[in-house]
């Protein structure tokens, strides 16, 4: 099937050129029935990506092939997709595609886009982040038992604080947990309570659990990177296919279903009929408020704790210890 064919979206029509374009090697499927698979999961994955700018993770000879990153949109594209201007943490600007329909999302798929990584907050509203994005990471020797129970610790302190939470697969070898939050806290705040998530969860469970930005003091531990709630930072998007061979779905599940979930059987091939049969478990998520995390962070201020350490491409931040390895650190004493 090398003619391209068009698709009908709401009466916008996306052209799919090379459709039988194998994009995953492992069962064989084709750019088409990644059209197929976003068809099919459209409602949910708008429901948590929708109006949001997103950055395009490119492989346009599949997942076995070369890739990029595509910040901006080409000037080539089609005039009726959305755009916004956003900003990188070092001040630099670029035109990102809006996840404004299916449609878009078809366009971005007809580029070789093979994984959408989405921003925090909303096009028509940039200076508010309305989600906050937990990503539990694996360190050497963590299991995915590890990483479930650390998912368990993390959901049991949020309905402490009466907050709701949301876990997904990440599509690779993490869990993220996902908060959504009243349009009240700017990037900073979100991610101030984010670290105050993690210190107090490492406090809680010393020998399972690690706040620890450098990977030479977390041990064998789940670590809680806090830094994938910082400004401008993007997270590999709900219900998107990841660009492995085997066409993994970072899926949304149920807390009743993590334990017995295996991330690998979760793939384009067997969402959709999951989705049909089980529903969204994301179909309605509440605004949440940050305020006492916010508060646990300003006691931890107080206390004497400096900022946690950010990622090397932000600048340097106010409260920030030293951004040195603790090793290098202390050789250098």
């Amino acid at each position: 099937m090398s003619e391209s064919v068009e698709i009908d979206v709401d009466g916008t029509l996306v052209t799919i050129s090379n459709p039988g374009k194998v994009y995953f090697s492992k069962r064989g499927e084709t750019k088409l029935d990644l059209v197929h698979y976003y068809q099919a999961v459209a409602e949910p994955l708008l429901r948590v990506i929708g109006g949001r700018p997103v950055l395009l993770e490119r492989y346009p000879d599949g997942a076995s092939g070369k890739s990029w990153f595509q910040k901006r949109v080409p000037k080539s594209a089609p005039d009726w997709l959305h755009t916004v201007e956003v900003s990188t943490p070092n001040g630099t600007t670029s035109d990102a595609l809006v996840a404004h329909d299916l449609a878009h999302l078809l366009w971005a798929v007809n580029q070789g886009c093979l994984g959408f990584h989405v921003w925090p907050n909303r096009a028509d509203n940039l200076e508010v982040a309305d989600e906050l994005r937990i990503d539990l990471d694996p360190s050497p020797g963590i299991t995915f038992e590890d990483l479930k129970r650390a998912a368990r610790r993390t959901r049991d302190f949020f309905e402490e604080l009466g907050i709701d939470s949301r876990v997904k697969t990440s599509g690779s070898r993490g869990l993220h947990l996902y908060v959504a939050l009243e349009p009240k806290w700017d990037g900073y705040q979100v991610r101030a309570a984010s670290v105050a998530l993690a210190r107090e969860l490492a406090r809680r469970h010393p020998e399972e659990i690690t706040a620890h930005w450098w990977k030479e003091e977390r041990g064998q531990r789940v670590f809680v990177d806090y830094n994938q709630n910082a400004p401008h930072k993007t997270v590999f998007g709900a219900w998107s296919v990841r660009p492995k061979v085997g066409a993994q779905v970072s899926t949304p599940i149920d807390w009743s279903a993590l334990d017995d979930v295996v991330p690998d059987e979760l793939t384009l091939a067997t969402v959709p009929d999951r989705l049909a049969e089980l529903g969204d478990p994301w179909a309605d998520r509440p605004p949440q408020s940050i305020a006492a995390l916010l508060e646990m962070s300003e006691r931890d201020m107080a206390d004497g704790l400096l900022d946690a350490p950010w990622p090397p491409q932000y600048p340097k931040m106010p409260n920030e210890p030293p951004r040195v390895q603790p090793s290098r650190a202390r050789k250098a004493e």
